[in-house]
């Protein structure tokens, strides 16, 4: 078997879409006659503590479905505090350091970016070994920051930050792009680079999807399953929401650093008909949204480069999208007849479409589902993107 490494800042049992997406190429590479291997930090994400079976580990080597996972010290941490934030980073960026410079790779390996620091380290070593180092760019780093408010333009950390995201690129022998975006700044920056879009499209499609309708139930059950975070801004989005005269609920699933702050909100408003259930696992997560209806999809602000996997992680399960994230993303959604957009951060136009949403009825929705279902299946399909990228000899 061909042996392959894969660095990655998250993997399972973390969860979320990056976590899922890794485990994802790793196990379609295996599945291909590869032998893979993940380097990846002690599990701790999102909470920023480590998972209570790895607590008092130095590191763990495990196997999973066939996959290597070597899982490196970290300093975990999701403080506000961003000192704390910097430590936990560099923690990880050491040991990885030392496990690329002191431990035999394969030679051939695949690298996330973002984070950049833990990106620029790994292309760095694997460039003076002189590996084959694919580049998986999933978001625009710094750019992403500047526009998320999380990063100042021309500030040192973004000098610093332009000069690492200059030099992954530089130095890989080819990069993935999540995005067209994406690929289009990589060679806005190198013309000649060797770059292939590779989408985050699922793997978990069945022949056939029994569509839960039940007459008796009139209410249009929207929701939105993932990270309760910056980018996504789901604390400013349910304030803003105005269903309570309208037939349709919002369910919320997940985790992340606003969990807080909706819990206290919703506990305070309860007649706002938005509902929060906390994380549950993938397969338990999958199976409570066969009686739910349409896939909330949101971004806080336009942030070039980024698509949400959960556009085809979602129409692959059947569910019309509401998308408010902008950029390639609505392209995508209106292109393919996915659902419904509106403007990224115009929450009125947001409002208006609930509004159309709800005069269409739940037995339109319902025929829907078979038809982005059928859509997805045939256009957003992993098997057929790792096999053509495997013809082109890119791994």
């Amino acid at each position: 078997m061909k042996a392959i490494l894969i660095i990655s800042n998250y993997y399972p049992p973390e969860k979320g879409a990056a976590a899922n997406r890794i485990e994802q190429l790793a196990l379609k590479l295996n599945q291909n006659n590869y032998s893979v291997t993940v380097i990846c930090p002690l599990p701790n994400y999102p909470k920023g503590e480590l998972f209570p079976e790895y607590k008092g580990r130095f590191s763990v080597s495990e196997k999973l479905q066939n996959i290597t996972v070597k899982r490196l010290w970290i300093y975990p941490s999701n403080s506000h505090m961003i000192v704390k934030r910097i430590f936990s980073t560099l923690s990880f960026s050491m040991s990885l350091f030392f496990y690329l410079v002191f431990k035999k790779t394969p030679d051939k390996v695949i690298v996330q970016s973002p984070p950049l620091l833990l990106s620029f380290i790994s292309v760095l070593i694997l460039s003076l070994k002189r590996k084959k180092t694919i580049l998986n760019v999933s978001d625009l780093w710094p750019i992403a920051a500047i526009e998320l408010k999380v990063m100042k333009s021309n500030s040192l950390s973004h000098k610093t930050a332009l000069f690492f995201e200059r030099f992954i690129y530089k130095k890989a022998t080819l990069i993935f792009g999540q995005s067209e975006e994406i690929i289009t700044h990589i060679h806005s920056l190198f013309p000649n680079k060797n770059c292939s879009l590779y989408r985050n499209y699922p793997d978990h499609f069945i022949e056939n999807i029994d569509f839960v309708n039940d007459d008796n139930i009139s209410t249009i059950k929207l929701f939105y399953a993932g990270l309760l975070g910056v980018a996504q801004g789901i604390f400013e989005l349910i304030q803003q929401l105005q269903i309570q005269n309208l037939n349709i609920e919002l369910h919320i699933f997940g985790d992340g650093a606003e969990k807080q702050q909706i819990e206290l909100f919703l506990a305070e408003n309860p007649d706002k008909k938005i509902f929060f259930h906390g994380m549950l696992e993938r397969n338990a997560l999958h199976n409570t949204l066969k009686t739910f209806d349409i896939a909330l999809v949101p971004l806080k602000t336009r942030i070039y480069g980024s698509v949400p996997s959960k556009i085809f992680e979602y129409s692959a399960l059947g569910f019309p999208i509401l998308y408010f994230g902008g950029g390639e993303g609505e392209n995508i959604v209106k292109d393919n007849n996915l659902g419904w957009i509106a403007p990224v951060e115009d929450f009125e136009s947001l409002n208006a479409t609930l509004i159309e949403i709800d005069s269409e009825g739940k037995e339109a929705i319902h025929l829907m589902k078979k038809a982005v279902f059928n859509h997805a299946k045939l256009h957003f399909n992993l098997n057929n993107q790792i096999n053509e990228l495997i013809k082109k000899e890119v791994f």
